[in-house]
């Protein structure tokens, strides 16, 4: 039944998600009502639901433009279930941006497919994942993505191993001139925040500690299905799927190393993994399966969000 609902690609089923996700956020905002007397407040928090909502978009977007899934909503939906689980992503305007930013580079790394304009692909792509990188300094390990994406299209021009070093060079001068106005220094800003802490122990309660790990089983499960069922996607797209697997093994990575831990920066792998989670509905076509996977991640999407509540 839930299968069949979002199966269709239509502005109904993307409305309905949009609708769900407005419905779950007002309800994780309504907690405390302190933000409703102030207008700036006010302003951060629709603008926070509106770049969520660009960010369901462009995931969609990207999975669609590139053939890494058939016609449905179905990773629109995962997407949205996925931000259930960690709900205080909700209230964290830094890491959605940083997120945004990051699949703006995977759109164009993407893209890269069609060998049209791929030096100002692979600059853009590097642009983003830098400035991404100010704000979230871990996220420079995405840069790995931009060389492996010219190792596999374009490496033949020597010119385009350049390009990143070239866009570093432009965020770098952007940012030192940034720091000229602030009273911080770059080691206090960006230097002191780049070193590894595995450690997990900044969860403040159980709950969290529940959500993240059924996150990263329901997580396991997906990536395990995506790489038995990759040998049999088109050849065309094997590229693609490598560059959306690396891109979420880079997120997990990222989560694990940051000093500043926290459940939301697992944000970053919601779109691979939302691509993943419908490709896993494909390979398991009965519908009794899809009905299955759907309805357990449902499930375990609303439990881990009202338990934090």
């Amino acid at each position: 039944m839930i299968t069949s609902v979002f199966k269709k690609s239509t502005p109904l089923n993307y409305s309905l998600v949009v609708i769900l996700m407005l419905f779950f956020f007002l309800m994780y905002q309504f907690q405390e009502m302190i933000w409703f007397k102030s207008m700036l407040l006010i302003a951060q928090k629709v603008f926070i639901f509106l770049l969520l909502v660009g960010t369901l978009f462009i995931t969609n977007f990207i999975c669609k433009k590139n053939g890494l899934s058939k016609d449905s909503t179905f990773t629109v939906f995962f997407f949205f279930l996925f931000l259930l689980f960690f709900p205080s992503i909700f209230d964290n305007l830094k890491i959605v941006v940083v997120n945004l930013f990051l699949l703006l580079a995977l759109r164009r790394l993407l893209s890269l497919q069609s060998l049209k304009a791929s030096k100002e692909k692979i600059f853009d792509a590097a642009l983003w994942i830098l400035l991404a990188s100010i704000l979230q300094p871990w996220c420079v390990l995405f840069i790995a993505l931009v060389f492996i994406s010219v190792l596999f299209h374009v490496s033949s021009d020597y010119r385009n191993w350049f390009l990143p070093f070239i866009a570093l060079f432009v965020v770098s001068i952007g940012f030192l001139v940034f720091l000229t106005f602030e009273t911080t220094t770059l080691q206090e800003f960006w230097l002191d925040k780049l070193y590894v802490d595995l450690s997990l122990n900044y969860f403040t309660n159980s709950y969290q500690n529940w959500a993240f790990a059924i996150f990263m089983t329901a997580s396991l499960f997906l990536l395990i299905v995506m790489l038995l069922s990759y040998s049999n996607k088109p050849q065309l797209l094997h590229s693609s799927y490598k560059k959306m697997i690396a891109f979420f093994v880079i997120a997990i990575t990222v989560f694990f190393i940051s000093p500043d831990k926290n459940n939301d920066l697992l944000l970053f792998a919601f779109a691979p993994l939302a691509i993943m989670g419908t490709n896993a509905l494909e390979v398991f076509q009965q519908q009794l399966k899809q009905e299955l996977i759907l309805g357990v991640l449902i499930v375990c999407s609303l439990f881990t969000f009202f338990t934090q509540l």
